[in-house]
């Protein structure tokens, strides 16, 4: 997972370099606002001045589907409120899907909690390396911002194959992206976790009501 965030902060710290910020903006943004895809993001809210409000609005909606992780997270095994508070701040897609994964239910407290911080020292040596390096990337390289999406693809395609059994899961994650696509093509992130959350509420009811019945 480190190796996949290596060159995901390589692309990230080149696209802070074309879009004329310092190089140190880079470092800044890694370490202190750590939030992936809302940092390729802020790139351009940076850009465009865009008011602080619309930035917190922004960051909310990106990374609102963290308070979900929050409830399956084996935080509990991580000790002293310091760790803890750390392992809270890197919560991130990458951190949980390892650790919620069947493999990571015998692993302790400090693994857990390294993991958090190796994850976070590639995401940050791979964005400062890039941007240190942006300038002898030429302007015609495109597509950059794309990485992060790569990753969270082959993050999906792992988790489906892990729960073979569970396909109406993905199946509406998926009719949801494509109805917020139709829909609200400008807002498809949160209209897709809108329509994501309320369809996996409305089958968790019908699911406990056929239980109850039988």
């Amino acid at each position: 997972m480190g190796l996949g965030l290596l060159p995901l902060g390589l692309a990230l710290g080149v696209l802070i370099t074309q879009a004329r910020l310092p190089w140190w903006f880079a470092s800044l943004s890694t370490a202190v606002v750590y939030a992936g895809s809302f940092e390729f993001l802020l790139v351009s809210l940076v850009l465009a001045a865009a008011p602080l409000a619309t930035v917190a609005l922004t960051a909310f909606l990106v990374n609102v589907r963290h308070v979900f992780y929050a409830l399956s997270f084996p935080l509990e095994r991580v000790h002293g409120r310091l760790a803890r508070a750390y392992s809270t701040f890197a919560l991130t897609d990458e951190a949980y899907a390892l650790a919620a994964g069947p493999q990571a239910r015998s692993w302790s407290g400090a693994r857990l909690l390294w993991l958090q911080v190796f994850m976070q020292l590639y995401w940050v040596g791979g964005a400062t390396t890039g941007a240190l390096l942006g300038s002898v990337v030429p302007d015609s390289v495109t597509g950059l911002g794309f990485a992060l999406t790569a990753l969270f693809t082959v993050l999906a395609l792992d988790a489906v194959r892990e729960r073979r059994d569970d396909l109406p899961t993905p199946v509406l994650a998926l009719l949801s992206a494509l109805a917020a696509r139709l829909l609200c093509p400008g807002q498809l992130l949160p209209v897709a976790f809108t329509l994501f959350t309320a369809a996996l509420l409305a089958r968790h009811l019908a699911t406990s009501r056929r239980t109850s019945r039988a």
